[in-house]
Formats: structure tokens, C-alpha cells, sequence
């Protein structure tokens, strides 16, 4: 008995699969080198508790609502309500 050289689906979807994966793989390979030193990103702390991601140059530009707040004054704000 010969073995016929037959392309079955246990043979055929690797093949699509890896064809997929090949086109996001160098898309987040270009996604990294997009992202300079200037987009470099800050966490801050909203009233509420929540974080939230601010861009360094954004900060830099700002102006404080408060220059001098005191500690319990801080603490309220930071305490959820």
C-alpha cells in the first residue's frame, strides 16, 4: 500500500493558523519602537482611589489647583466617600 500525499485538515490548519499569526506578530513588534522616550507615561491618584495613566509632557505643562495642602486636608481627599 502506498501512502498518498493528501492535504487534510489535520495537515491544513497549522499551516492557515501560523498565516494568521505571522501579520500580529510584526505588527507589536512595531507597536514598541512607536513608543519614545517623550510618550513616557506617569501614574496618578484620583479623589476617588482610582489610577489613572497621564503623559509626562501633559504633567510638564500643567499648573497646581493647590500649591500648599496639609495633611489632613490630603487625607480627606484621598479617603473614598
Amino acid at each position: 500500500m502506498e501512502k498518498k500525499e493528501k492535504l487534510t485538515r489535520r495537515n491544513f490548519l497549522p499551516i492557515l493558523g501560523s498565516a494568521f499569526l505571522i501579520p500580529l506578530v510584526a505588527s507589536s513588534k512595531e507597536n514598541k519602537s512607536e513608543l519614545g522616550d517623550d510618550e513616557a507615561f506617569e501614574i496618578l491618584l484620583k479623589p476617588d482611589g482610582t489610577t489613572v495613566k497621564v503623559r509626562k509632557t501633559i504633567l510638564q505643562n500643567s499648573e497646581p489647583v493647590k500649591k500648599n495642602v496639609t495633611n489632613p486636608a490630603l487625607l480627606s481627599w484621598l479617603t473614598k466617600k
